[in-house]
């Protein structure tokens, strides 16, 4: 809970009574490694603040698994369809043991009621994950496979630690094979 208590802290002041009333709501939950969170088709009740642990969403197109966004502790993955009778288009699954805070729309209208900052809160953060997909779909058009990687690699490492190259290589937009070749230029290019 203090994770979150200091995420939230980033964006506003959060009082005593505010960390309080957190736990009172009793909002963290684990789920086990590969563990599907949301399916394809099924309405979406639940978002997610991830202490500890890793999610994916992704696609099955064409009966392949399409990687679209990798979330780790810190993340917030609250569904495109979340709190409406909209159905998902994609599935959320657990990478790891996960360990997070799960919202839904009664409990944010609970929290918000017991901690009027919250609501606040919940506004910047909506604009700051707006902000930041706008920024990872701007460099994923504008960057060729071998600049994805070589960008995840500077700025994320712990991905490639902790995801395995098949879901990293659809996460980038690429198959497999053209990963390992991609990793092999690098690699070439470093000895060389």
């Amino acid at each position: 809970m203090n994770d979150l208590v200091k995420h939230l802290s980033s964006y506003c002041e959060i009082t005593a009574e505010d960390e309080r009333a957190l736990i009172e709501l009793a909002l963290v939950k684990s789920f086990q490694k590969n563990q599907v969170l949301l399916k394809e088709g099924r309405l979406s009740k639940e978002c997610f603040f991830v202490l500890k642990g890793s999610i994916r969403s992704y696609y099955i197109k064409d009966n392949e698994e399409r990687t679209t966004d990798l979330f780790f502790e810190g993340d917030v993955v609250s569904p495109a369809c979340y709190g409406t009778t909209v159905a998902s288009d994609y599935y959320l699954q657990c990478l790891e043991d996960t360990v997070a805070c799960v919202g839904t729309p009664e409990l944010e209208a609970m929290a918000y009621e017991k901690c009027p900052s919250l609501e606040r809160i919940g506004r910047l953060m909506a604009d700051a994950l707006l902000t930041k997909a706008n920024r990872n779909m701007d460099l994923f058009k504008l960057s060729s496979p071998e600049e994805r990687y070589q960008n995840l690699f500077e700025t994320r490492p712990e991905i490639l630690q902790r995801v395995n190259q098949y879901q990293i290589a659809s996460y980038l937009g690429i198959k497999a094979e053209s990963l390992s070749r991609i990793k092999m230029r690098i690699h070439q290019k470093k000895v060389s």
